[in-house]
């Protein structure tokens, strides 16, 4: 982090909230990914099952949902040789209906699955 003196004068110091909403916007800023948060809308899914819904190759699949993980959007969870990826709950501010995140800086409302 830039110390007082690497500043522009007159900038804001960027605040853990500015830098965590940035993380989350990023990792959101490709359309494939937020056709991956809304195929995930309906259950748990695997990186062929993605695949195969939205016509990605597994490569570029894991690549997305590599970023997604690490931005802490997508969760895993093993079953023996196969690894599900879902929506991370916390994100979610409503439970039932998987439609908005909540970063707790911004919110994003997404269509249900096409």
């Amino acid at each position: 982090m830039a110390s007082s003196k690497d500043r522009k004068k007159g900038s804001v110091p960027p605040s853990d909230d500015s830098e965590r909403c940035a993380v989350y916007l990023k990792a959101l800023a490709d359309p494939a990914r937020i056709r991956i948060l809304k195929a995930l809308q309906g259950s748990p899914l695997t990186g062929t099952d993605l695949s195969n819904l939205l016509d990605i190759e597994i490569p570029n699949v894991s690549h997305h949902l590599r970023v997604l993980y690490h931005a802490g959007i997508v969760l895993t969870r093993r079953e023996g040789r196969f690894i599900y990826y879902e929506i991370n709950r916390e994100v979610l501010s409503n439970r039932s209906v998987a439609q908005t995140l909540d970063f707790g800086c911004c919110t994003l409302r997404m269509s249900t699955v096409e």
